[in-house]
C-alpha cells in the first residue's frame, strides 16, 4: 500500500546555528573547509567530504585568541551539522605547533586580574571542548607540531591522533600560573597510568610524539623529514626499542651533542607532511566505508566515559581557574608575556615560597619582589 497521500515536508531544514562570522583566513583566525573524501586509489568520491578545522596563528604557535575559540565551537557545530561531512579533521597551520593553549599576550593583557572576564572567556572555552566531545562525526586530531597546554587538552577531546614524529606534547600550567584543569585532569587518567598522567600534569615536561604512543595517548606516528626521496625518523628521539639499566627508552630525548646535532638538522630539514596526510586519508575512508548511525553510536558510548569525568568538574574549574587570575595567573602570565624584555618567562619561585612562609600578603609589593625584571 502506498503512502503517498500523506502530507510530507521535504524541504531540507537547516540545523546549524551560526554562519561562517567566526571563520577567516587571516591570521590569527579559525578556518573552516571542506575537502573531498579520497578513495583508497586517490580518487574523489562525489558529493562526500572531511571537515577541515585549522587554528590559523603560527606566529604565536597556533594559541587560540578568544575569537578563534569561537571559530573552533562554531566549526564543530557546522562539521556536526553538515549532511555530506564523513568525519572532522583538527589541525593548524604550518610544522611548528597544532597548538600551545591559550593565547598567553591576550591572558597576561587583558584577562590577568579581570576574574569575571576571564570566567566568561572559560564558558566559551569549556563549550570548545563540549562541541569536540558533542560532534555527530568522528573527530581526528593532526598533529602537526606542539600539542601543549590547552593544546593537549583539545587535541585529547577528539576521537583519534595522528602525529607527526616531530611533535611534542605536555603541559605547562604549574610553570605558567595554571592548573591543566581543561581537560588534561580529566583526560590524561584514563589514557594513561596514574602515576604517568600525574607527573605529566604536574612536571611540565614535555614528551615525544613516539613516547606518547608507546604509553598510548595517541594512535599513529609518522615521519615527516624528508631525506631525499624518503623519510627519516625524528633525530631527537630515540626510536630503537631497547631497555637500558631496567628503564624503557623508546621515545625518550637524546642529550649532550647529539641533542645539539639533532636540533640543527631538524632547523635545516625539509619538513613533509604527506605521509601523516596519507594515514588521515586512510582514515577517513574507512569511516565512510561504516554505517554512519552505527558509527556514531559506537563513538558516543566511548566519549561518554571521557565526557563523565570532564563534566563533573568542568565548572568547578571554571571558577577556580577564573578567581586564579587575581594571583598566580596574573603572575604567571605576565612573566611569559614580557620575558623579551626581562630574558625570563617564569616568576622567582624561591622568592615566592619564602614570602608565603612568611605570610607576606598578596599584593603589588609580593609581585614586584618577584616578577623578573626588565634587563
Amino acid at each position: 500500500m502506498s503512502l503517498n497521500w500523506l502530507p510530507r515536508d521535504n524541504e531540507i531544514k537547516n540545523h546549524n546555528l551560526w554562519g561562517d562570522e567566526f571563520f577567516g583566513t587571516d591570521a590569527p583566525c579559525t578556518m573552516y573547509e571542506l575537502r573531498p573524501i579520497l578513495d583508497e586509489k586517490g580518487n574523489v568520491v562525489p558529493g562526500l567530504h572531511s571537515a577541515w578545522i585549522t587554528l590559523n596563528n603560527p606566529k604565536q604557535y597556533n594559541s587560540y585568541t578568544t575569537q578563534m575559540v569561537k571559530g573552533v565551537i562554531a566549526g564543530f557545530h557546522k562539521a556536526s551539522m553538515e549532511r555530506s561531512v564523513v568525519a572532522v579533521v583538527f589541525t593548524a597551520v604550518g610544522d611548528k605547533a597544532f597548538c600551545t593553549g591559550g593565547n598567553t599576550k591576550e591572558y597576561a593583557e587583558y584577562y590577568a586580574k579581570r576574574p569575571a572576564e576571564y570566567g566568561a572567556y572559560m564558558d566559551l572555552f569549556n563549550a570548545m571542548v563540549d562541541a569536540i566531545l558533542n560532534c555527530k562525526k568522528p573527530t581526528i586530531c593532526r598533529v602537526n607540531g606542539m600539542r601543549v597546554a590547552g593544546g593537549q587538552e583539545i587535541g585529547m577531546a577528539c576521537d583519534t591522533t595522528l602525529s607527526a614524529d616531530t611533535a611534542v606534547f605536555g603541559q605547562a600550567g604549574p610553570k605558567h600560573g595554571s592548573a591543566p584543569d581543561g581537560g588534561s585532569t580529566d583526560f590524561l587518567p584514563a589514557y594513561l597510568s596514574i602515576e604517568d598522567a600525574m607527573w605529566n600534569c604536574v612536571s611540565c615536561e614535555v614528551w615525544s610524539a613516539y613516547k606518547m604512543k608507546r604509553l598510548s595517548l595517541i594512535s599513529k606516528v609518522l615521519p615527516v623529514i624528508k631525506d631525499g626521496n624518503s623519510f627519516k625518523r625524528n633525530p631527537l628521539v630515540i626510536t630503537d626499542k631497547y631497555v637500558d639499566d631496567g628503564e624503557i627508552v623508546y621515545g625518550e630525548f637524546v642529550s649532550g651533542d647529539a641533542r645539539k646535532k639533532a636540533n640543527e638538522e631538524i632547523e635545516k630539514a625539509t619538513i613533509d607532511f604527506s605521509l601523516l596526510d596519507t594515514s588521515v586519508n586512510e582514515i577517513l575512508w574507512r569511516f565512510t566505508n561504516l554505517f554512519p548511525g552505527c558509527l556514531i553510536k559506537s563513538i558516543d558510548g566511548i566519549r561518554a566515559k571521557k565526557k563523565f569525568f570532564w563534566d563533573q568538574t568542568k565548572l568547578a574549574n571554571r571558577h577556580w581557574l577564573a578567581a586564579n587570575q587575581m594571583l598566580e595567573g596574573f603572575l604567571g602570565f605576565t612573566a611569559f608575556n614580557s620575558r623579551k624584555l626581562t630574558g625570563k618567562d617564569v616568576i622567582d619561585f624561591v622568592k615566592y615560597r619564602q614570602l608565603i612562609a612568611e605570610g607576606r600578603e598578596m599584593n603589588e609589593s609580593l609581585f614586584e619582589e618577584v616578577l623578573p625584571k626588565q634587563k
